[in-house]
């Protein structure tokens, strides 16, 4: 059978009404939505048409009809007309963004959440480890006599610190003697470059205060051991039961589990992969995980700096507004680069209409339909 224009205008007045009210959608709706001008016996036809193709189902025998997967995947491709996000919009992203978050967690954290409010749907947040990271600072902050914290910043912006409790006493020289020693031979090595050589060498400038550079090198080894694994934030979960397709406790519960497993997201196809291209969106069957057949997942890709690459996404039901979704997660994603990247003004600091935010079709990498 072939996919007229007709077909396709009934299509995407199924999906689109289909998405907005989340009830079957039937021959008359559809005469109004699409402007046909044929019988209302012909639209039914051609809906029939639609579901032997694969493209409709029909939950009831005396219903309407409701996309299938199939149908989804055709309309994004194809059949789905770009979103612009509107100034309000954009106005509240730009806001949220204007925050003063500096330390990559807390970016991650903060982004997800943002994704969340604004799409109304569970979201997360991630990036994946890199083990070219290095330390690039350590600074030493005397508490009192038996203790000292030492603040470790990496090269992916991430600082952590840590309270050292000793059995002596510990003298300011001997502090700064440490402070200098570690900038000096401790910064921009990745953990492999943390050898017994090195060691060796430390063991020699240090003297007598080479048991508290073994303590700080042991913190700096297990801060970049960390910074290898995969960082996850996942936010708005509660979102997931607005929804009409999740009411089901248990269908939800499966879904909010799988959520709550930070090591499920690393088995998601990540977006990004071909040039150009920075979105990936999966509809029902297209999910690698049982938990996410009923649902669709959509994925957007932002440059953190040196290489590195962060994820945000949403998942919800497939009667998704794809091209809203597509479109505020473009627009965030594009001012997450620009926040840690520094290759623009961070968004609010420069006039609106020179923003240009993307619509949702921008650099939509999508699965092929199978037939």
């Amino acid at each position: 059978m072939e996919l007229t224009e007709r077909r396709r205008r009934i299509l995407r007045a199924v999906v689109e009404n289909y998405i907005e009210t989340a009830e079957p959608v039937g021959s008359k709706t559809i005469m109004t939505l699409a402007h046909l001008e044929c019988s209302s016996a012909t639209v039914r036809n051609e809906m029939a048409a639609l579901e032997k193709m694969g493209y409709l189902e029909q939950p009831h025998t005396s219903a309407g009809r409701i996309p299938s997967p199939k149908g989804y995947r055709i309309y994004v491709n194809e059949l789905m007309e770009e979103h612009k996000l509107s100034l309000q919009e954009t106005e509240r992203i730009n806001a949220s963004l204007n925050l003063k978050m500096r330390e990559l967690d807390q970016v991650l954290d903060q982004a997800g959440r943002l994704v969340s409010q604004f799409t109304n749907y569970p979201a997360f947040s991630l990036t994946a480890g890199r083990s070219s990271v290095v330390i690039n600072r350590y600074d030493l902050l005397m508490v009192d006599q038996n203790s000292f914290i030492c603040v470790a910043m990496t090269s992916t912006n991430v600082v952590r610190n840590k309270l050292f409790h000793l059995p002596t006493e510990l003298t300011e020289p001997q502090l700064q003697l440490l402070n200098a020693l570690l900038n000096t031979s401790f910064v921009g090595k990745t953990l492999e470059e943390f050898s017994s050589d090195l060691m060796e060498k430390a063991r020699k400038a240090a003297g007598s205060s080479y048991g508290l550079i073994s303590l700080v090198v042991s913190f700096a080894m297990d801060v970049l051991e960390e910074c290898r694994q995969s960082s996850v934030h996942t936010a708005g979960e509660n979102h997931l039961l607005t929804h009409q397709e999740f009411q089901d406790m248990d269908k939800a519960q499966k879904l909010l589990d799988y959520m709550n497993d930070e090591n499920r997201f690393n088995d998601l196809p990540m977006p990004g992969k071909d040039p150009g291209s920075k979105t990936k969106v999966l509809i029902g069957p297209e999910n690698v995980a049982e938990e996410l057949k009923d649902t669709s997942v959509v994925l957007a890709s932002y440059d953190i700096g040196d290489g590195m690459k962060g994820v945000i996404g949403v998942v919800g039901p497939t009667r998704m507004d794809y091209a809203q979704v597509t479109a505020k997660l473009n627009y965030l994603a594009d001012n997450l680069s620009r926040l840690f990247t520094g290759s623009a003004q961070l968004p609010g600091s420069q006039p609106q209409q020179a923003l240009n935010p993307p619509t949702g079709n921008d650099h939509a990498e999508t699965e092929k339909e199978k037939k």
